[in-house]
C-alpha cells in the first residue's frame, strides 16, 4: 500500500514549507546570530534569550499569541491588511511566519557558534588584505563556518517537518493549504486510520534518523570529534 492523494499532498506542503522557513531562516538569522557572535551589548542576553524562548515555550502558547498577534485586532494583522495581503492566520504564509519564529533558535545558535569558534583575527587578516566586509563574509567566514551553517540548515528544516502543536493553532487543518504531515498523521488517528498512520508516521521516523545521520555525516563537531 502507497500514499494516498491527501498524504502526498500533505508531504508535499510540509516540504514547501520546511524550505521556504530554512530559506527566511538563513536569510534572517545570520545578521542576527552574526551581533550576538561579535556585539559586547548589554542587549545581548535579552536578544539570545527571545531568540531561544521557543526551545522551552510550549508550541501552544506561541501559537496562540501568534494568533492573535496576525489576526483582525493584531499589530502583524492590522500591517498585513494595511499593505493588502490580507489576514495570515490559516494560510501558507502565515505558517511560514510561525514556522520562521518558532525554528529560530535551531538556525541562530549553530550559526552563532560556528561565528564564535572562527573569531575575528580570520576577518582582521582579510581586511588587511584590502577585503571588503562582504567579500570577507562570503570568502573567509562562510567556509570557515560552514559546519554550522549546514547543521542550522538540517536542523531548521527537520524541525519545521516536525512542527505540530503551533501550525494547528495558527494554520489549522485545511487540506492544500495548511494540513501538514503531522496533523494529517493527527487525523488519520482519529478516524482510527491506523495503517495510513502508520505509513506517514513510519516515513518521519526515517526521516528524524537521516536528519540525525546527515548530522554526524556533515558535522564531525556534533558527535564531539575535535
Amino acid at each position: 500500500m502507497g500514499f494516498p492523494a491527501t498524504d502526498l499532498g500533505a508531504i508535499w506542503l510540509t516540504l514547501r514549507l520546511a524550505a521556504a522557513t530554512t530559506v527566511l531562516l538563513f536569510v534572517i538569522g545570520t545578521p542576527i546570530a552574526w551581533w550576538l557572535a561579535n556585539t559586547r551589548s548589554w542587549w545581548k542576553a535579552p536578544l539570545g534569550a527571545v531568540v531561544a524562548m521557543p526551545l522551552v515555550l510550549p508550541p501552544t502558547v506561541l501559537g496562540f499569541y501568534l494568533l492573535v498577534a496576525m489576526g483582525p485586532h493584531g499589530p502583524i494583522g492590522q500591517l498585513t491588511q494595511f499593505i493588502g495581503l490580507g489576514l495570515l492566520p490559516f494560510t501558507f504564509w502565515g505558517l511560514v511566519v510561525g514556522s520562521v519564529i518558532y525554528s529560530m533558535p535551531f538556525v541562530v545558535q549553530p550559526i552563532q557558534n560556528a561565528i564564535e569558534s572562527v573569531g575575528s583575527r580570520p576577518l582582521e587578516v582579510a581586511a588587511t588584505l584590502r577585503a571588503g566586509p562582504w567579500d570577507a563574509f562570503w570568502t573567509v567566514l562562510v567556509p570557515l563556518a560552514r559546519s554550522g551553517f549546514i547543521t542550522a540548515g538540517i536542523l531548521g528544516f527537520a524541525h519545521t517537518v516536525g512542527e505540530f502543536g503551533l501550525v494547528l493553532m495558527i494554520g489549522g487543518n485545511i487540506p492544500e493549504v495548511t494540513r501538514v504531515v503531522s496533523v494529517q498523521i493527527y487525523d488519520h488517528v482519529e478516524a482510527l486510520e491506523y495503517v495510513e498512520a502508520h505509513w506517514l508516521a513510519g516515513s518521519m521516523v526515517l526521516f528524524s534518523f537521516l536528519t540525525l545521520l546527515a548530522l554526524h555525516v556533515f558535522n564531525p563537531t556534533w558527535r564531539g570529534r575535535k
